[in-house]
């Protein structure tokens, strides 16, 4: 059903729950309720008066009212106000361990059956607890594939009963197996329909050129704990061939679970939900998305990533089955359309969690907790009793909720037709009379067309005043008023509306509060003749958490500044206003001043009238609340105080016994400590020149050294040096005694 509205209507509800506490503004009494069913209508906290004699001629008074007022005016206990309840019909305890192979007697919710009166508006709440227990009973229909694709697969799992028992039996001692299988629909797109193919669908195909015919489900072996039984019957199985991936494994599942065929994802998962049953999709990982999508369609269903050949089936069964075990989700069957349904669960931290109905991360053997409100939201036209179940996803138990409304009164069940009460003109019921047609009055005691003139004054609401306050008709001792495009008329001389209030800035009651017979009544928070003043009193809280920070007034909401200079919005800013260090310190001096006999000095009495005065020896400063304040004497000494602002108006100071004075310098010292610091500073400077000096000279040094090493001569060749001793060749040629000579003198 759609529950979009859900939300909105509590909202409202919200709202409504908030309206009869608002002084001045009453939900029951502006219902204008004629009769007990409407009264109880209008608001939970709504009561009835059946009381014969309540009320009077004069005065209206109205029979639908909070319980409070009706007891207030004179009703007693003769009232009708039904609350919504619940009644525990059945509770047996949970079970810690299954006892019996058929888990018959297993008991895994509690309680069992639970019974609701509700009126509308009025919210009840019960608790239910849910535990996985140990050792239960588990039944495992492998249902699977037989198209072509699957033959590799088929081989792995000859033997997979064998194995996929021994791990199961870790988990519990009541363990059956079944077995099914398919390939597809049989008819044209899905399989191979051709005359040819009706024996063999795998004719053509080299790679496989034999197969049996196909078929959409077979139900092969019923659930049994001989598990060479489904041995046997898995290695009985042949592939077959199909056109398309497998669109008939849905019907194949829907037929597994109740013989029926496929025609929607929610009938599936209906059905799968009926018959507890858990869906596990073994796939392989290029499918994995696809049908990860369809567990939000079908409730408690997993996937899990099939390999290629299958070998990892039983581990994946094994996962499988933990995941389901480890968390509980409550489902809700046949809820009726005029109830709302809030959950909060309590899971296994401890921790509550408003809107959830699901606990995940459980062991076997924990137990998660519900806690469920049920809500009416009207009363039904027919049928006044429904009945819905809530069950955990997979579980076979369930609670039963079997809801009844309060929507009658019990004053209805005394009809008095024809009564005396009512002048043997109309029935009695609930405390007023139903009259009979033509007839009118509290009591049915007048008839239309008769004369009125009998009846005249008592529509006057004093001598001398219109009939009816101008605004209304008289008939038979009663005013009826009339109608008024402005508001409502109303009251037993028409003399009240909800219209005549005074306004702001065109707003009736400045709409913060209710129009009632020409005088406002505001809500809370809101005071004042047309409710525009807010006695809300933060917006003038100042910084330091005082209001107007104690220099004004606060006012409908806003600070009004007395303190001459002060302005600002919560009057924080005032130049020439003395800090409380200042107002304080006249109090410090004439206490310093007479210290002898500060008591019996009446100065110091006065100035010291509004505060509490502690001698101390020290200031400690760390109190945060404490303001701390110094001045300097005329002798140069500091005087501290401390002061706190206590809950009765005055001051807590706390003072020094005596101020802090300083003692006079030494000369000889003072002149020591210059010269000192001269000579040092003097030795500093020298010895900060000297490494100056050092540097510079190594790093010149250290260049030379640099450029010496890169010439290109040495001291003993030189060009400019030349040896004392030299040879001279001549080239010369003369003829002495006609002999030849050649550069050689003899």
């Amino acid at each position: 059903m759609p529950r979009a509205p859900a939300p909105l209507y509590a909202c409202l509800l919200g709202l409504c729950a908030l309206v009869p506490s608002l002084p001045g503004l009453n939900i029951c009494t502006s219902g204008s309720a004629t009769s007990c069913e409407e009264c109880l209508l209008i608001h939970p906290k709504c009561a009835w008066c059946f009381k014969e004699d309540f009320g009077s001629l004069r005065s209206v008074t109205s029979r639908c009212d909070l319980e409070a007022n009706l007891v207030k005016n004179g009703c007693g206990g003769e009232f009708e106000s039904p609350a919504s309840s619940t009644r525990v019909l059945r509770s047996l305890p949970l079970s810690s361990k299954g006892s019996s192979p058929t888990s018959s007697d297993v008991i895994q919710m509690t309680p069992q059956q639970v019974a609701l009166s509700l009126r509308p508006g009025d919210k009840t709440t019960f608790q239910l607890q849910v535990r996985q227990v140990e050792d239960y009973p588990v039944d495992l229909y492998y249902l699977m594939d037989l198209s072509l694709s699957m033959k590799d697969d088929l081989d792995s799992i000859r033997n997979l009963g064998t194995k996929l028992a021994e791990e199961m039996r870790k988990l519990t001692s009541n363990f059956r197996l079944g077995f099914g299988s398919f390939v597809d629909k049989n008819i044209s797109p899905f399989s191979y329909t051709a005359p040819r193919y009706q024996t063999n669908p795998c004719i053509g195909y080299k790679l496989f050129p034999n197969c049996v015919p196909s078929f959409g489900f077979r139900h092969l072996l019923p659930l049994t704990d001989r598990v060479d039984s489904f041995n046997e019957e898995v290695r009985k199985q042949r592939v077959s061939r199909n056109r398309d991936a497998p669109e008939g494994g849905f019907d194949a599942i829907l037929q597994a679970a109740v013989c029926k065929d496929y025609p929607s994802l929610a009938l599936l998962g209906e059905k799968l939900a009926e018959n507890n049953i858990n869906l596990i999709f073994a796939v392989t990982k290029s499918h994995y998305m696809l049908y990860k999508n369809f567990t939000a369609l079908i409730p408690g269903t997993t996937v899990e990533i099939l390999h290629g050949d299958s070998k990892n089936i039983i581990q994946l069964i094994i996962n499988a089955y933990n995941s389901i075990r480890s968390k509980v989700e409550l489902s809700v069957w046949d809820q009726p359309e005029d109830l709302n349904l809030f959950f909060t669960a309590t899971c296994q931290d401890g921790m509550s969690y408003p809107g959830q109905r699901k606990c995940e991360g459980l062991k076997i053997g924990d137990t998660a907790s519900f806690e469920v409100s049920a809500e009416a939201r009207s009363c039904p036209g027919k049928h006044a009793e429904h009945t819905f179940t809530l069950r955990p996803v997979g579980f076979r138990d369930s609670l039963e909720v079997g809801v009844t409304y309060s929507c009658r009164c019990g004053c209805s069940t005394g009809l008095e037709p024809d009564s005396a009460r009512c002048s043997g003109n109309g029935t009695y019921v609930c405390g007023l009379c139903d009259c009979n047609p033509s007839y009118l009055g509290t009591r049915c005691e007048c008839q239309e067309g008769e004369s009125q003139s009998g009846y005249q004054n008592l529509c006057r609401e004093a001598e001398g005043k219109p009939l009816c306050s101008g605004r209304g008709e008289c008939s038979c001792n009663q005013c009826s008023c009339f109608e008024s495009e402005f508001g409502k008329i109303y009251g037993a001389f028409c003399q009240c509306d909800n219209f005549s209030c005074a306004r702001n800035r065109g707003v009736l009651c400045s709409g913060h509060g209710e129009c009632h017979c020409g005088e406002c009544k505001c809500h809370a928070g809101y005071i004042g003749d047309n409710c525009n003043c807010s006695t809300d009193i933060s917006t003038c809280l100042a910084k330091d958490g005082q209001i107007c920070s104690d220099r004004g007034h606060c006012v409908c909401g806003q600070c009004q500044c007395t303190e001459p200079g002060a302005f600002g919005e919560t009057c924080e800013k005032c130049p020439t206003c003395p800090d409380a260090c200042s107002t304080k310190r006249d109090c410090v001096e004439c206490l310093l001043l007479h210290v002898g006999d500060p008591v019996d000095n009446q100065t110091c009495q006065n100035l010291c009238k509004d505060e509490v005065i502690t001698w101390v020896d020290t200031i400690v400063k760390d109190d945060q609340e404490a303001a701390l304040c110094f001045y300097k004497t005329a002798k140069d000494c500091v005087m501290m105080f401390a002061y706190t602002e206590l809950p009765s108006g005055r001051a807590n100071l706390t003072v020094l016994r005596e101020p802090e004075c300083g003692t006079a310098p030494n000369a000889t010292t003072i002149l020591l400590a210059v010269v000192g610091s001269i000579l040092l500073i003097g030795i500093a400077l020298l010895a900060i020149w000297k490494l100056l000096v050092t540097i510079h000279d190594r790093r010149e040094f250290a260049k030379f050294q640099s450029e010496r090493s890169r010439a290109r001569y040495e001291m003993a060749s030189n060009p400019l040096y030349r040896k004392p001793i030299s040879t001279h060749t001549v080239d010369f040629t003369f003829n002495k005694f006609n002999k030849p000579y050649n550069g050689t003198v003899d």
